[in-house]
């Protein structure tokens, strides 16, 4: 039996001894490569912060002092020291969840994977604990050096650091460079040295020292005043060249480390140091993403950040290949655009490689800008971009243009700049849970005046909204797309003159049908299935992608006019989705067919794969045909309209056809 089976809770790390912690650590590492291995998940994250995380649990008491983790994907070593071993299910429906999950544990607080964000949770959490009497209560912070590059986490330091009474530990997980190493006998003697200076620095009579002797040096006339400004200057060169804390300290914020983040008791050395200081501490740790793992910390592009089935020996993939995904059809295209228009710049927050800028940064790097984790800058700078005669593609996931909805509406739209907006993983992508799937971006940017929206339905459709979109100059353009694999080109009956494109009739050759489905993007394969569905219940109809479902085409207005029943089907929200917006338009031009949006709820839905996420919100051909039916027939609301000499039908009771 080993360590790692042993521990149940956070407490029982106590009991062991440093050789005990250390074969702990191993023991979380080969646990983390066998199983992740099998399931997928983020893998790199979770090897480089095994000590940092134990140290957390054995120098603090959770849950009575608050761990919160930015953006939640490190947490796993954080789940098995609570007591949650079986990883068997990771990332899939009813199994663990890929972040924190508070219906999983009480020592699990925020679950929200959008980065930046926990800091403003400690600032919250501490202000709570001081004013319900809970003061003398931790919360302890982890966040990387990568959401340190967010707006959001500044604002949280400056208001944490302006009290310090309030017990905020801040660990910070810098993983994406290192220092420079000193060498020699005088380097190796500093950081020996380095612990007893951080306890001496976080004493509280070292502070009460300082402040004395600031009062009366500077209260000592013109020599007084100069020689602390000398002493100050001098102070603050040395400290900057021990390591770099100045931009801390001058916040207020009390400078730990920089410690090794893989050697146990130097981190519990300096957690314990800023234990003590009972007041706003950064603890700056220095790791390796993927440490311990020699695949991983070979893997250029992000050391294993996150994978899908790989082999643990190996680190290859054992999931067969070959299938393009929508993002490498995008990073084709956009590069090869790139190629023809000098005016095209590539923007995106920290995940060129997620995203498919890499090509386009492969070719021109001078036109391609990682502005790290902020997307509220992007799009703003995006706007300054255009102004300035360029067309800039700003790439993020869907579930992230949430983040820099103001600065679409307000920047980009209000001045009418040319800025395509491109968004990766919308609509359910799955395995990643509630905060990533990309399902609110259809109905957020309904309200953006003058905004144009794509939905790509395959390869093909993609590479030429895409050009369409980057030839607007005068309003921003949206392209979103699906996760994972393209699936078959579905090629259109006929275009018409706006663009939309038919995709079938049955029976053939019809224009005044029972149903016009709408298919939005990728649902396209569904709105034919259903669609045939309806035809062996004897029921006609006709499937149309718009294409570019905002503005709403005239043809689907006219379209609708000569059905029964209009259906949109959709993989974002329902509420005030495009299903929403074509019933508004049908009723502004006098088109009272009835319109059934079918979508997502306004829900946040678990994780599982794409498939189970739609089955189980009834996003399948079997129940939409079902409903459609009913709605044709009477017996379900909206009621498809009256054929000629039938009486409209009242709920529940049944036409005669």
């Amino acid at each position: 039996m080993g360590i790692l089976e042993t521990i149940r809770s956070p407490q029982d790390l106590s009991k062991l001894s440093q050789a005990q912690l250390d074969q702990l650590a191993a023991e979380v590492r080969e646990f983390l490569i066998g199983n992740v291995s099998q399931t997928g998940g983020h893998l790199g994250p979770n090897l480089g912060v095994v000590e940092l995380t134990i140290a957390v649990h054995r120098i603090f008491d959770s849950p009575r002092d608050s761990i919160v983790f930015d953006t939640g994907h490190q947490s796993y070593v954080h789940k098995l020291l609570t007591g949650r071993q079986d990883f068997s299910t990771l990332r899939q429906q009813g199994g663990l969840s890929g972040y924190p999950d508070r219906a999983e544990s009480e020592h699990d607080i925020v679950e929200s994977s959008h980065a930046s964000s926990s800091l403003s949770w400690a600032d919250g959490i501490s202000r709570a604990r001081q004013l319900t009497g809970d003061g003398d209560r931790y919360v302890i912070a982890v966040v990387g050096d990568g959401a340190l590059t967010g707006g959001m986490a500044w604002e949280a330091i400056n208001n944490i650091a302006a009290d310090k009474k309030r017990r905020v530990v801040i660990v910070v997980n810098d993983n994406g460079r290192s220092y420079a190493p000193t060498v020699g006998g005088v380097a190796d003697y500093l950081a020996s040295l380095r612990p007893t200076i951080d306890s001496l620095r976080a004493a509280p009579a070292y502070e009460g020292a300082l402040d004395w002797w600031k009062k009366r040096l500077q209260s000592g006339g013109p020599a007084g005043q100069f020689t602390y400004k000398s002493l100050h200057a001098m102070k603050k060169g040395i400290k900057d060249w021990w390591a770099p804390q100045g931009m801390f300290e001058d916040l207020g914020m009390k400078y730990i480390g920089p410690v090794d983040g893989h050697n146990l008791q130097a981190m519990e050395n300096a957690l314990s140091t800023a234990k003590n200081y009972a007041g706003p501490v950064i603890v700056h740790a220095m790791t390796e993403k993927g440490h311990g793992y020699a695949p991983a910390r070979a893997h250029e592009a992000d050391q294993f950040h996150a994978v899908g089935i790989i082999d643990p020996e190996t680190g290859e993939p054992t999931e067969a290949g070959g299938a393009k995904s929508w993002t490498s059809v995008f990073a084709d295209e956009i590069a090869d655009i790139a190629d023809e228009r000098k005016d095209i710049v590539g923007i995106t927050g920290a995940m060129l490689i997620p995203v498919g800028l890499h090509k386009f940064a492969a070719r021109h790097p001078e036109r391609v800008f990682d502005v790290g984790i902020a997307e509220q800058h992007a799009l703003t700078s995006a706007a300054g971009m255009a102004f300035g005669g360029l067309h800039p593609v700003v790439a993020v996931y869907a579930t992230f243009l949430n983040r820099a909805f103001d600065q679409l509406l307000m920047d980009v739209a209000l001045h009418k700049a040319g800025v395509t907006v491109v968004l990766d993983r919308a609509g359910v992508t799955g395995p990643d849970g509630a905060s990533h799937h990309g399902m609110w971006d259809m109905a957020m940017v309904q309200i953006v005046p003058g905004l144009h929206l794509a939905a790509p339905r395959d390869a093909s459709r993609l590479r030429e909204e895409l050009r369409e979109a980057v030839a607007v100059e005068d309003a921003p353009t949206v392209i979103r797309y699906s996760k994972g694999t393209v699936g078959a080109e579905v090629e259109a009956l006929e275009r018409l003159s706006d663009g939309v494109d038919v995709l079938g009739r049955r029976p053939a050759g019809s224009s005044d049908n029972d149903v016009l489905i709408v298919s939005v993007g990728a649902m396209s394969e569904l709105a034919l299935d259903v669609s045939n569905r309806l035809g062996a219940q004897g029921i006609s109809s006709t499937v149309v992608d718009p294409r570019w479902v905002l503005p709403v085409p005239q043809s689907v207005i006219a379209l609708a006019s000569h059905h029964r029943l209009v259906i949109c089907i959709e993989d974002g929200v329902r509420a005030g989705g495009v299903g929403s917006r074509i019933r508004q338009e049908m009723r502004a031009a006098g088109v009272d067919t009835a319109l059934n949006e079918v979508g997502l709820p306004v829900e946040f839905l678990d994780h599982g794969s794409r498939s189970q996420v739609l089955e189980r919100v009834g996003l399948t051909a079997q129940q939409i045909t079902h409903d459609v039916v009913a709605q044709v027939l009477g017996t379900k609301v909206p009621f498809a309209r009256p054929l000629p000499g039938q009486a409209h039908p009242s709920t529940g009771s049944l036409p005669i056809l």
